[in-house]
């Protein structure tokens, strides 16, 4: 068992272990990566403030995220085809992440179905949700983790046309994998991922095949998923939503201030500043660099988490410490689950807390929630002095 002292150990193993059109589809961006790089890159920018002689004991991380209680303010984020970088993904990163004690987000576009995730879980998750055109889908897709006892709704408001990743469309990225020479190939070398998919029968999107219109294979599936997302989206149209679920809302993707005040002009009960881990609009500001703008407009009447960037323990002390009440981990946590399944989400989990932990007590802070910028240092011109 190799030592595991921070997430980048666990994207190495990843990277050996998953076929290449997996780890290109989780480690990429749109276009030319500006804001895929930037995302984590202008965490650097800002410093801690190391305080000494100060009380450092009885440190807790608990906090909550939307009312419940979490063992520190971090969820996993939705990651589509999770159940391809690992056999049975979704239900491993669920089980791992309730036993953490910290909420996790099943994406629609996920292996493993939501009954499938219910069925391995005994505390409710989190269902993230597209804006799609069939009212009837998404009614269903609503009741569907009603009955599975979800506890919020995540919908995501970024995504009503798909940016280009150059990676995605050479490698032929799909779920099944395309058999062609070269995906075998590669496949042929990943002995440990090849007999868990052997192993298991979710293959495909269990939250659609068999659920939407006309999706009664895989086959059917690409025609439908072109035709699905609505390029006509407006807040009007996210109202119908929020009457669809009459449960707690996020709503993710949130970028821009005027943004932010729509969100919670439509009922949302907290928004995700996230541009989707750059992989839609290359070229846009980095979440870190967008939060203080956003919390300014919004801060005080709407709980504002942040997505997109966080690598380290020390990443989410300073979103935090900016003023976000909670943050995500999409990457972090699949390295993890690719390296070594269920073990290394948590893995991921505890590198991550440990790290949050001790940086907080170093800044002399002993409870997470009481964090505020004064452990920070934040360069003048951090959000940029844009004409």
């Amino acid at each position: 068992m190799p030592v595991i002292t921070c997430i980048e150990d666990l994207r190495r193993i990843y990277e050996r272990r998953t076929p290449r059109m997996f780890y290109d589809y989780a480690e990429s961006g749109s276009w030319t990566e500006q804001t895929f790089r930037e995302n984590t890159s202008d965490f650097q920018d800002i410093y801690l403030r190391q305080r000494v002689a100060m009380d450092m004991s009885g440190r807790s991380t608990a906090s909550q995220m939307i009312g419940q209680d979490v063992t520190m303010p971090v969820a996993l984020a939705p990651v589509g085809l999770t159940g391809m970088q690992c056999a049975d993904g979704e239900i491993k990163a669920a089980r791992a992440a309730e036993k953490f004690g910290v909420p996790f987000t099943l994406s629609t576009m996920s292996i493993c179905s939501i009954e499938d995730v219910a069925e391995h879980t005994t505390k409710p998750f989190w269902m993230q949700v597209y804006t799609l055109k069939d009212d009837d889908f998404m009614q269903r897709l609503f009741d569907r983790a009603k009955a599975a006892n979800c506890s919020a709704a995540m919908i995501t408001v970024d995504l009503q046309i798909l940016g280009q990743r150059h990676k995605d469309l050479k490698n032929g990225l799909s779920a099944p994998p395309k058999l062609t020479a070269k995906s075998v190939a590669n496949m042929m070398t990943k002995v440990q991922w090849g007999l868990g998919m052997l192993g298991t029968k979710r293959r495909f999107f269990g939250n659609i095949v068999g659920h939407a219109k006309g999706v009664s294979d895989p086959s059917s599936l690409s025609t439908w998923t072109a035709e699905a997302f609505d390029p006509a989206l407006d807040w009007n149209r996210i109202r119908e939503f929020r009457k669809m679920w009459n449960g707690p809302l996020i709503l993710k993707g949130i970028i821009d201030p005027r943004d932010a005040v729509e969100a919670l002009n439509v009922g949302a009960d907290a928004i995700i500043v996230s541009n989707h881990g750059g992989r839609q609009l290359d070229g846009a500001l980095s979440a870190i660099r967008a939060l203080p703008a956003i919390l300014d407009a919004v801060g005080d009447k709407i709980e504002v988490h942040l997505d997109s960037g966080i690598r380290s323990g020390q990443d989410v002390l300073k979103a935090l410490a900016m003023g976000a009440k909670g943050t995500y981990i999409g990457r972090a946590f699949v390295y993890g689950l690719g390296a070594m399944g269920e073990d290394g989400v948590t893995k991921s989990l505890e590198v991550i807390h440990k790290e949050l932990d001790v940086s907080m007590g170093l800044c002399g802070r002993r409870d997470v929630t009481t964090l505020d910028r004064d452990i920070l240092m934040i360069p003048k011109g951090f959000e940029g002095d844009w004409i």
